[in-house]
């Protein structure tokens, strides 16, 4: 790595956006340009960010001559092997306008850092670390996703339309041992136990599972680097300035040359050399909780200093986001997670939010009970935190939904639910999660369905729902970090207001609403005369004895207030 600061995984945020050049292939269906905003929303948060995260392997091949290296060439199971999806392919998605007209304000990408070169079959197929949480070398990235100008390029291009990136970095362990990758020495890695899940030590003092070893990294004590890596980085020629660096980084910080250190020094890295904005982190339960603490530290300081260097470049006042993978954490258990033995805070601990595994399952529940939950957790017990809620993920086997047969309920759930959204890649084109022939998350992972968009023209649809809420969500961040209330049960309308010192935002949605003419309670929060505009069906209308009235044959509403 040529800096003193890391960043391991990328999710890039949209800011609100410009429309953007027409794309490749125009998938919009009726016109979005109305409620896509001319300029980069002045008031991003990362409360109501819109995150859409992707694997880089299976989204879009931008570069085909860098699929195969390494030998990496045995067969696979299904969907087990490198696809061809490479950093290149997202930033071309960004340049032609795709997460512009969906409303995402943030990108994270499965990590790009070098993976082990071989294979291995855990009972599931031969498998290659085409998901990108097998690192072999963190100061570097896999020539599989590409090389670090392509990772600078995709930073810049995002930052150039408003979208802040964050990375994934994991810390918790390497990749397996394979014929072409060795186990890293016992002074940094343990191999055995396997963990049990039970208590807080056998969740964090083993393996995640068999054949991946784990960091040690609760130690304390200084170790030497694996001859492995020393080998490694002297063919490459870069032996001399990663010792300098790891120099450079341990007399300024007097931390021990343990093993959690240098990850952390090369993760930062990262932000120091691109300006990454943020961190999702891996496998949070499964280090002990100080490490992440130490993390954010590091890395808010790295953060601090690329925006002191590059004052130009700084989107916004916004200090650095770490949320955090606490598997199975959700949001009704507040500000702790609890190990059964033990109860640990990790928004004490450098978070600033955690992934909320919940909302998948209340994602079956009335719009209702699910609003009034989030906005009611979110400002009282998780006040000044957040969640990032979503209904699909890579790792999920039961995501709500999975045969796809309500993609536009799933929309109106995961965009207009209180707090942060993730959207999975595909969730907005119903790309298939039951894939035959394909063994555990591996049916959760095929490669983005764009051909589908062109010959089926319900996918077409469903995208477009799916921009037109997600470009609302954008343009008001009171969806995500306001205050929520019901306005009316039949039809349901509810509003959000967010206040931030002279910011105000409000705005009224409806759901469920009849065909035809339909009149949308708005009293108590936009007074009469008042001007809307339903940015779903782009009309115009004006608020009298309390309401406004409709007349389409959509079951939506989103009523904003007009301005010229």
């Amino acid at each position: 790595m040529k800096y003193i600061v890391p960043t391991l995984f990328i999710t890039i945020l949209l800011s609100s956006c410009k429309t953007e050049t027409k794309e490749k292939v125009d998938h919009t269906g009726p016109s979005t340009a109305s409620i896509i905003s001319d300029q980069k929303n002045p008031n991003f948060r990362w409360d109501a960010a819109t995150v859409y995260f992707l694997l880089t392997d299976r989204f879009n091949n931008g570069n085909p001559s860098n699929d195969i290296n390494f030998e990496r060439t045995n067969e696979t199971g299904e969907l087990r092997g490198f696809m061809g999806g490479d950093i290149q392919g997202i930033t071309e998605k960004i340049n032609d306008g795709y997460f512009s007209k969906l409303g995402i304000n943030a990108i994270w990408f499965t990590p790009v850092i070098e993976q082990v070169h071989g294979d291995t079959d855990e009972g599931t197929g031969n498998t290659y670390a085409y998901h990108g949480y097998w690192a072999k070398d963190w100061t570097t990235l896999d020539p599989n996703f590409g090389t670090e100008k392509d990772l600078q390029t995709l930073v810049k291009t995002a930052h150039d339309k408003g979208i802040r990136v964050l990375l994934d970095v994991v810390l918790n362990h390497t990749g397996p041992v394979t014929e072409k990758d060795p186990v890293w020495p016992e002074e940094w890695v343990r191999t055995a136990p396997t963990c049990e899940f039970t208590t807080y030590q056998n969740t964090t003092d083993c393996t995640l599972v068999a054949n991946l070893p784990d960091v040690l990294t609760a130690s304390e004590e200084p170790v030497k680097l694996p001859d492995a890596l020393l080998a490694k980085w002297k063919a490459e020629g870069r032996l001399s300035s990663e010792l300098d660096e790891l120099d450079l980084f341990f007399d300024r910080t007097g931390y021990p040359r343990a093993p959690r250190y240098y990850i952390i020094k090369w993760l930062t890295d990262y932000i120091h050399q691109f300006g990454v904005d943020g961190f999702r982190v891996d496998t949070v339960k499964h280090v002990n909780e100080n490490a992440w603490a130490e993390l954010y530290t590091e890395a808010s300081a790295a953060f601090e200093l690329w925006k002191k260097k590059n004052p130009e470049k700084v989107l916004d006042s916004n200090s650095f986001y770490m949320v955090g993978e606490v598997y199975n954490y959700g949001i009704s258990g507040g500000r702790e997670f609890d190990f059964g033995n033990k109860k640990v805070d990790y928004f004490a601990n450098g978070f600033k939010s955690l992934i909320n595994f919940e909302l998948k399952t209340d994602a079956a529940k009335d719009y209702e009970s699910i609003f009034s939950k989030y906005s009611k957790l979110l400002h009282t017990t998780l006040k000044d935190k957040s969640v990032l809620n979503y209904i699909t993920s890579h790792d999920d086997s039961q995501p709500f939904d999975k045969e796809r047969n309500n993609p536009y309920r799933a929309a109106n759930v995961l965009l207009l639910t209180p707090g942060a959204a993730q959207i999975y890649y595909g969730d907005e084109t119903a790309r298939d999660l039951t894939i035959e022939g394909t063994s555990g998350d591996a049916t959760l992972r095929s490669f983005m369905n764009w051909e589908e968009l062109d010959s089926i023209p319900k996918k077409a649809e469903i995208l477009n729902h799916w921009r037109k809420v997600g470009s609302f969500r954008n343009n008001h961040p009171s969806i995500g970090a306001g205050i929520h209330n019901r306005l009316a049960s039949k039809p349901y309308v509810f509003s959000r207001y967010l206040k931030n010192d002279e910011y105000v935002d409000k705005v009224v949605i409806g759901l469920d609403l009849p065909k035809g003419k339909k009149s949308i309670v708005v009293k108590g929060f936009f007074g009469d005369g008042t001007k809307l505009y339903d940015a779903y069906s782009a009309t115009e209308v004006v608020v009298a004895n309390g309401k406004v009235v409709l007349e389409n044959d959509f079951d939506i509403a989103l009523l904003e207030v007009k301005e010229y």
